[in-house]
């Protein structure tokens, strides 16, 4: 195979992982915006909730940085990969049912519940990720601290509401 194809295929693998989790970001997405500017906007937020315009941005970085470490997982060899990238579908579908709990069914309640699975779940991928490719779970520690911040904003928004 030619050097130049098998820097395309890469490419394409990496553009192919970033999309999928930038998907998971847009299906959540879809319960957020149906909530701000509407019951969201009711809500007693905590003194220290960043403006709903930095959410935005954060994600679009997050979602990128784990579909690059996705990406990083996908390319080794190591028998723990397959593994590695179940567990990282999986706590991508857990972000999804937090925006969905949140937004979605309006309830601090049930998403502060999801979004303390979703901490395990992210502890795990890391977990599993550093098995592989230690820059994989490297790249997701961002995304640990950023989660670990919207659970207390999250207990936040339920005690006050």
């Amino acid at each position: 195979m030619e050097l130049s194809s098998i820097r395309r295929r890469n490419v394409a693998e990496l553009l192919g992982w970033v999309i999928l989790a930038q998907l998971a970001g847009v299906v959540g997405s879809v319960f957020t915006v149906t909530a701000i500017g509407s019951w969201y906007d009711t809500l007693v937020r905590p003194w220290f909730a960043p403006p709903n315009w930095v959410f935005g941005p954060v994600w679009v970085t997050l979602f990128t940085l784990m579909g690059v470490a996705a990406y990083l997982v996908s390319q080794s060899n190591s028998p723990r990969s397959r593994r590695a990238l179940i567990v990282f579908g999986g706590q991508l579908v857990v972000n999804v049912a937090w925006s969905a709990a949140f937004f979605g069914l309006e309830s601090p309640a049930l998403g502060l519940v999801v979004i303390v699975g979703l901490l395990g779940g992210i502890l795990l991928t890391i977990w599993e990720f550093a098995q592989v490719d230690r820059r994989a779970a490297l790249l997701l520690v961002p995304y640990l601290a950023w989660v670990a911040f919207a659970t207390v904003l999250n207990y936040g928004f339920w005690s006050l509401n």
